[in-house]
């Protein structure tokens, strides 16, 4: 490095001008060689080598200068936040340390794939043994976030079986800090407990990798509490609700409190439009109050907490309602405390605030109930029946990764709010034995059940045997098959791993990640989709196929073809397979490549092939005597 800065001309004693004497670097003040070396352009190896040249510039650099909080700052922007302004910190330290953290990450993330590949797909796969390695190494747990961000939001078509389980690992670590926080909030005293913070949990549990917290929906929230203050202050100047402050006081008025409950409404459904989602009910979206705010839409738990939060800002004070399959929310109209059915009047948010007495609430279900019924219930219990609506939606799915997600993840929060639920214990059990994961939390549950209630020792002994035996298998793992392509009972097959394809009968766009030369499904499989009917039957190739609609399906020869227009398949488990995405094709990754040794050149040749064509103005394909059978109604999935 130059250090030779300038050379000033100074007069001798006699007058004369003596040499010009040269200025270094080092001689600088301090500021201005810290503006110098802040410049973006320098990295941190820079820095390094900078303070290798000389003491000087060595202590310029310290750990706490604001050379290194530059360097850390720039590189990890998202950790700003973590740090009060002018805050005294090493920040030389701070730098190695998250350098270190994401060095351990990447290393975990790109090791897992080939711990945890499988061909078939394992719907609600949990990499358990991963994310307890993670969090054994103890590190900063917003270093560890920081680096699975960054790695999410590198090239959107790259590296993406490392984003693949990047994103799993960010999902685990999210849910097990909302968990944390959920068992703390449960811990409060009764009266402490806010249904809309108990709500936001629910949301972020379920949703752990948006942007959901609960200063952002509190916000939103209160810019409807002011809506409502403008049109009360428009009808009585003088309210009282214009001088609350998020609900520091209740109004004893009751004719105030009609007034604040009419003015409500009239915000509420009639200026922003929010209503009951009679269209779609069972969307797990009506259940989610960040989703609730942003669609205006949700069933009758979620308005109503919504409802109950915003007439507790204004002062006046409504009770939750466990009413049987429609939820409510109870008004006392007597000065003092009631338990009298009769004393209430009881407000249907989801049926844009009706207000009801207490027979007409019986004409929403169509059938008389107890006075059990009509009474309030705790916050905790709102949760539980707000996590059970989930959980049912979650039974109620398709068998796919997203219903199976929201079954586990609405379980998880059923037993951190109740943890001695048996019947909830057995089916967590159960569906754990079902997708083949987590075998040993598998027993943890099955000896708590036993321990609750020993009257289960069938189901229990039942999937305590055949859980040990998975345990055994997964010792003993099978050696995966190598299909090569050159193999003679091979020949007939046509097509790739990693080409973009389109189904000739649905008209789905889907990328194979895998094939068998003859159909490998059962008999039962093969009579239900009718396969007999198509003119190959179950006697050519089939294919793995990911489809766009996020499905996973299994595809005859004869109806696929490669599409005309290559594009990008927007399927979850994408990554799990594929390490890259070109304009034409996907990359098969390394774990899939050992499976298919002989398919990445063959993807190479048919896309070749298949640009040559276009560019000769060819166009389309010609029509094949497969197509012609597309008055077959047989639809394989």
């Amino acid at each position: 490095m130059a250090t030779s800065v300038a050379k000033e001309e100074q007069p001798s004693l006699n007058g004369n001008i003596s040499e010009p004497q040269t200025k270094k670097l080092t001689d600088l003040p301090t500021e201005l060689l810290e503006h110098i070396l802040c410049f973006p352009v320098l990295k941190h190896v820079d820095i390094c080598n900078v303070s290798c040249c000389c003491k000087r510039l060595h202590d310029v650099c310290h750990g706490r200068g604001k050379v290194w909080e530059h360097q850390y700052k720039l590189r990890w922007p998202r950790l700003q936040r973590f740090y009060r302004q002018n805050e005294s910190c090493d920040w030389l330290r701070e730098y190695k340390t998250r350098h270190r953290v994401g060095i351990q990450i990447r290393r975990t993330v790109e090791s897992i794939s080939k711990r945890f590949f499988t061909e078939v797909p394992c719907v609600g796969q949990v990499l358990g043994d991963s994310f307890a390695e993670i969090e054994s190494l103890g590190m900063p747990e917003h270093f560890c976030e920081d680096e699975l961000l960054f790695i999410l939001n590198s090239d959107k078509r790259k590296s993406l079986t490392l984003k693949y389980y990047a994103r799993k690992i960010l999902y685990f670590l999210r849910q097990q800090n909302i968990l944390r926080s959920l068992k703390t909030f449960l811990e409060q005293p009764a009266e402490q407990q806010s249904a809309l913070e108990g709500a936001v949990l629910v949301d972020q549990y379920c949703n752990p990798l948006a942007d959901v917290t609960l200063d952002g929906i509190s916000v939103q929230v209160d810019e409807i509490a002011e809506k409502v203050k403008k049109m009360l202050r428009i009808k009585n100047p003088s309210h009282p609700s214009l001088r609350i402050a998020n609900g520091d006081c209740v109004i004893e008025d009751f004719e105030l409190q009609r007034q604040v409950l009419f003015a409500l409404n009239s915000v509420l459904y009639e200026q922003l439009q929010y209503k009951g989602n009679e269209c779609d009910y069972y969307n797990p979206l009506n259940s989610y109050i960040h989703q609730v705010l942003l669609r205006h839409t949700g069933i009758p738990i979620s308005l109503s907490v919504l409802y109950m939060t915003l007439a507790r800002k204004l002062g006046v004070q409504l009770e939750p309602v466990n009413f049987p399959n429609h939820f409510l929310l109870r008004w006392c109209q007597k000065p003092r405390r009631s338990e009298d059915i009769y004393d209430f009047v009881y407000i249907d948010a989801f049926g844009k605030g009706k207000q009801l007495k207490a027979k007409e609430c019986e004409y929403l279900i169509g059938h008389q109930v107890t006075a059990d019924y009509y009474s309030a219930i705790s916050t905790t219990e709102v949760l539980l029946r707000m996590v059970g609506n989930l959980l049912n939606i979650g039974k109620r799915g398709e068998g796919n990764e997203k219903s199976y997600q929201l079954l586990r993840d609405s379980l998880d929060l059923y037993l951190t709010i109740n943890p001695d639920n048996v019947q909830y214990l057995l089916l967590q059990a159960r569906l754990y034995f079902h997708l083949g994961i987590w075998p040993e939390k598998v027993l943890d549950i099955l000896q708590h059940i036993q321990a609750l209630d020993p009257s289960q020792h069938g189901a229990v002994g039942y999937l305590v045997q055949h859980t040990l035996e998975h345990i055994q298998h997964k010792k003993h793992p099978v050696t995966p098959e190598v299909k090569r392509r050159s193999a003679p009972e091979h020949l007939e097959v046509q097509y790739s791993v990693g080409l973009i394809m389109k189904h000739k009968r649905s008209g789905y766009n889907c990328v194979i990640y895998g094939w068998d030369p003859k159909c490998t499904m059962s008999q039962e499989w093969i009579t239900t989709m009718r396969v007999h009917q198509l003119s190959n039957g179950a006697d050519q190739p089939f294919y793995n196929v990911l489809v766009q609609d996020g499905t996973c399906r299994y595809a005859a020869q004869e109806n696929l073809e490669p599409h005309s227009s290559p594009l990008e398949i927007g399927h979850p488990e994408v990554g799990r397979y594929f390490s890259e995405f070109t304009e034409t094709h996907y990359v098969a990754n390394e774990e899939l490549q050992t499976r298919y040794p002989e398919d990445t050149g063959e993807t190479l040749d048919t896309v070749q092939q298949l640009y040559h064509r276009t560019a000769l103005g060819s166009g389309s394909q010609e029509e094949t005597p497969a197509a012609e059978q597309n008055h077959h109604q047989a639809m394989l999935m």
